[in-house]
C-alpha cells in the first residue's frame, strides 16, 4: 500500500512544501509570461476554449502527481488571469495582492485553523482580537458615552459586502420591538445594501439624490423628516464608481438630529486612515454606529480582507449564538474564549494573518505611503486627461478613481473601446453611468504603475475609437 500524500503542516510540512512553492511559482511566472498582458486575448470563448485544451481531464481515472497537476493548473490559470499586478489591469476595487501578505496566507492555509472555537485557533484567535482591537480604535479613537464608556470592536469578514450585511443586521436587532428599520441610501450607495436589506426581510430602502454623485444632505433631512419608526442611514466613503466620499460630518448632525442610527461604508475610502494628509476626508467617520472596511482594497491584501468595525462592542450582543460542541458554558465559564460571536460564518480562515503581517512590516507610516501614492498617481492621471483635447474628465479624484471618456463619443463607442481592449487582451477599464453618460473608469491601486503606463492607456483608447 502506498504512503498518503504529504501534509503541510507539522514539523514536516514545510520540507514538503519547499519543492511545490518552486513547481508553483515557476508556473505562475510562465503562465505571466505567456499571457503577455493584463489579461489573455481572444474574449471569453478563447479563453474556456484554452483552458479546457490546457488542464484536460478534471478527474482522471488516475492522478498525475503533485508536480504535473500544479505545473499545469497554475500555468493555466495564471496565463488565463486578469492580472491586477499589471499596469494596463485597472478596472475594478481589485488591488495587487503584496507579496508579503501572500506569503502569510501560505502559512495560514499551511495550519488550517478554523476560527471557529479557540481549540483549533489558539494563537490566531488570541491575535484576531489584538489586531482587530487596533483597527477597532484606528477608526474609533477613544469614543465616551454620554453615560459610559464605549469600547469599540471590529469583526473580520468576507469583505464589504459581508460587513454591509452585518451592519444591517446589527441595526435590525438593536431595534428590535421597535418596529421594521427603514434603511435610507445615497443613489451611489454600494449594491449589497439594498441586496442586505431585501435578505434580512426589511423594507424597501429609500434613495435618496446624489446629483454631485455624493448623498445630498437636504435631501436626507427631507427624507428623515417624513420617514417614521427606526431608521439606519448608510453612507459612502469612496464610492464604487467614482471613488466619491458623502459629507459624512454633516450626515452624521442629521442622524443626530433626526435620531437616526448611521452606518458608513467605507470599504474602499477607510485606507486613508493611514495617510495623515488624506485622513481628514473622512472626519465623521467615528460617529458612525458601524463602519465597513475592505483591506483587499486600499490594504493591497490578497482576497479575503474585510472588516466590520463597531463603535459600542455590546451591539455585538446579538450575534451571540450557542453550539455545545464548540462553546460549552461549563468550556466559557472556565475561560476559553467564545468565538461563534465574531462570525455569522461558523468554519472560516485565519484572515487576519495576512493582515497583521503587512500592518508589522509596513506600519502606518508605510501603508500611508502607498495610499498617497495611488491618490497622487490618480490625481496626476486626472490632470494629463483634463490637459489633453481629445478626452473628456469626469471630476478630480477623491480617491485614487478616474473617470474619462474620449471627447464627443456617443455611449455605444464607449461601450465598445472597453470590449475592444479587453478582446485584446491589452487594457482592463471599468465602465460607470454618471451625469447620464457612460464613462472609462481607471481605478488605480498598483503603487508600481509608472507615468507612461497611463500614457500608452491613453493612446490604446484613442486607437480603439471608432472613427
Amino acid at each position: 500500500m502506498s504512503s498518503p500524500p504529504p501534509l503541510a503542516g507539522g514539523t514536516e510540512g514545510p520540507g514538503a512544501l519547499r519543492p511545490l512553492l518552486d513547481t508553483v511559482l515557476d508556473a505562475l511566472r510562465d503562465g505571466a509570461t505567456a499571457r503577455g498582458g493584463p489579461l489573455p486575448a481572444g474574449g471569453p470563448h478563447t479563453v474556456t476554449t484554452r483552458l479546457r485544451a490546457l488542464a484536460g481531464d478534471p478527474l482522471p481515472d488516475h492522478g498525475t502527481g503533485p508536480d504535473t497537476a500544479l505545473r499545469t493548473l497554475v500555468h493555466a490559470l495564471a496565463e488565463g488571469a486578469a492580472d491586477p499586478a499589471e499596469p494596463l489591469c485597472a478596472a475594478h476595487l481589485h488591488c495587487p495582492p503584496l507579496a508579503l501578505a501572500t506569503a502569510a496566507d501560505l502559512a495560514a492555509s499551511a495550519l488550517n485553523p478554523s476560527m471557529d472555537s479557540w481549540d483549533q485557533a489558539p494563537a490566531a484567535s488570541a491575535l484576531e482580537a489584538l489586531v482587530t482591537d487596533a483597527l477597532a480604535h484606528e477608526v474609533y479613537g477613544d469614543t465616551p458615552g454620554t453615560d459610559r464608556p464605549r469600547h469599540p470592536a471590529a469583526l473580520v469578514t468576507t469583505g464589504g459586502t459581508e460587513a454591509n450585511q452585518l451592519a444591517l443586521l446589527l441595526a435590525r436587532e438593536a431595534h428590535a420591538g421597535g418596529g421594521p428599520v427603514q434603511l435610507v441610501t445615497g443613489a451611489g450607495a454600494h449594491h449589497s445594501l439594498p441586496r442586505a436589506a431585501w435578505l434580512l426581510g426589511l423594507p424597501e430602502p429609500v434613495t435618496v439624490p446624489a446629483p454631485t454623485g455624493t448623498l445630498d444632505p437636504a435631501a436626507l433631512d427631507e427624507a428623515l423628516t417624513d420617514l417614521p419608526g427606526p431608521k439606519l442611514v448608510a453612507a459612502t466613503a469612496g464610492t464604487t464608481d467614482a471613488g466619491l466620499i458623502d459629507p459624512l460630518d454633516e450626515i452624521a448632525d442629521l442622524c443626530d438630529r433626526h435620531g437616526a442610527r448611521l452606518h458608513i461604508d467605507a470599504a474602499y475610502g477607510a485606507g486613508l486612515l493611514f495617510s495623515p494628509t488624506r485622513r481628514t476626508h473622512l472626519t465623521g467617520l467615528d460617529r458612525a454606529a458601524t463602519v465597513t472596511l475592505d483591506l483587499h482594497k486600499l490594504g493591497w491584501q490578497p482576497v479575503a480582507a474585510g472588516l466590520l468595525a463597531v463603535r459600542d462592542t455590546t451591539d455585538l450582543d446579538a450575534l451571540t449564538h450557542q453550539a455545545d460542541y464548540l462553546n460549552a458554558d461549563d468550556d466559557t465559564e472556565a475561560g476559553l474564549p467564545d468565538l461563534l460571536g465574531r462570525s455569522l460564518r461558523t468554519t472560516r480562515r485565519p484572515d487576519i494573518l495576512k493582515i497583521a503581517v503587512t500592518l508589522k512590516a509596513l506600519g502606518r507610516t508605510g501603508l500611508g505611503a502607498l495610499v498617497d501614492q495611488v491618490c497622487d498617481q490618480a490625481q496626476e492621471f486626472a490632470d494629463t486627461i483634463d490637459a489633453h483635447p481629445g478626452f473628456d474628465l469626469y471630476d478630480t479624484p477623491t480617491l485614487s478613481t478616474v473617470l474619462f471618456r474620449p471627447h464627443g463619443a456617443p455611449d455605444a463607442h464607449i461601450a465598445h473601446i472597453r470590449r475592444t481592449l479587453l478582446t485584446q487582451g491589452r487594457a482592463v477599464l471599468g465602465r460607470a453611468h454618471l451625469d447620464g453618460k457612460l464613462w472609462l473608469k481607471a481605478t488605480l491601486l498598483n503603487p508600481h504603475t509608472q507615468s507612461g503606463d497611463l500614457a500608452q492607456l491613453l493612446k490604446l483608447v484613442e486607437g480603439s475609437t471608432p472613427r
